[in-house]
């Protein structure tokens, strides 16, 4: 039997956060992290409500995995994000040394991919492109919003 839970299965878990960003007036990005086919921990971004510049998505979910399984290092555990990282965050999830990162949509502007050097750990799998087209439509309807 095959499992459902799998990479588009997540991210549909990551876009449910990323839309209450986007109820908050938030930037509409959400990450959930996974371990054990489980997800360990839920988060968005939360800039705007925290006053906090550094209150993106992943590092919210960085904080809270590490808290639940209580240890810095996130290793076996996979990171599941509705936009592509940006440099912040790509720094803090090298530094956790988490197994995966599945983003959905690329960030052409401030994504981490566009830097000639990669910041991802060297033993970190990085995949993209989940259910791209659904990450990339909340953000323009966010943006659209905002013109």
């Amino acid at each position: 039997m095959i499992s459902p839970f799998n990479d588009e299965y997540f991210m549909k878990q990551a876009l449910m956060e990323a839309q209450k960003a986007f109820e908050k007036d938030e930037v509409p990005v959400g990450a959930v992290v996974v371990a054990n086919q489980q997800v360990i921990a839920r988060s968005h971004n939360l800039t705007e409500l925290l006053t906090d510049v550094t209150a993106h998505a992943e590092i919210q979910a960085i904080t809270a995995a590490s808290e639940y399984i209580g240890a810095k290092y996130l290793s076996g555990c996979t990171l599941y994000v509705t936009l592509e990282p940006c440099p912040m965050c790509a720094g803090a999830l090298y530094w956790s040394q988490i197994d995966k990162i599945v983003f959905g949509a690329r960030d052409e502007k401030r994504g981490a991919g566009r830097l000639k050097d990669s910041l991802y750990h060297p033993k970190t799998v990085v995949m993209n492109g989940i259910l791209e087209s659904e990450c990339s439509s909340l953000m323009k309807d966010f943006f659209a919003t905002k013109r």
